[in-house]
């Protein structure tokens, strides 16, 4: 017995094949951008919480820093570079780090130190500021 072959005859009409409408295509797409939109605001706080673990390492390491001063010497430290500590370039100078570490006050009984952010994460022009003192209590002073 002979195989039959599926011939298939074209026509002069166009075939057209099954798709979206582009105006479908478009609806699509703006819900998927408004469930975006929706989603992002709830993002932000994540990435804050984020890039403060960056400030309280530093100032936790600062922390340290100051600590190992005050055995050896009776006093903490202003000065950043006598207690050893290396700041990362920032993102201003080229750099990753998103905090500035400065100490606010040090004298013989003790210290506070502050991060503040260099980047305002949420735009709402208020900069993220954690601070340090020699008990190690590590607050969150200006909240982004």
């Amino acid at each position: 017995m002979k195989p039959k072959h599926n011939i298939m005859k074209i026509s002069s009409k166009t075939l057209w094949a099954k798709a979206y409408s582009m105006s479908e295509l478009l609806v699509v797409l703006c819900i998927i951008g408004i469930l975006i939109l929706l989603v992002l605001p709830n993002q932000t706080s994540v990435i804050a919480q984020a890039k403060a673990i960056e400030a309280q390492s530093m100032l936790n390491h600062l922390y340290g820093l100051q600590k190992s001063h005050f055995y050896r010497f009776s006093k903490y430290s202003n000065d950043l570079e006598a207690l050893g500590f290396e700041h990362a370039p920032t993102i201003n100078e080229g750099g990753q780090a998103i905090y500035r570490i400065e100490i606010i006050e040090a004298s013989v009984n003790s210290f506070k130190a502050r991060a503040v952010s260099l980047s305002d994460f949420d735009g709402d022009g208020n900069f993220n500021t954690w601070e340090i003192d020699q008990n190690k209590l590590l607050v969150e002073s200006v909240k982004d």
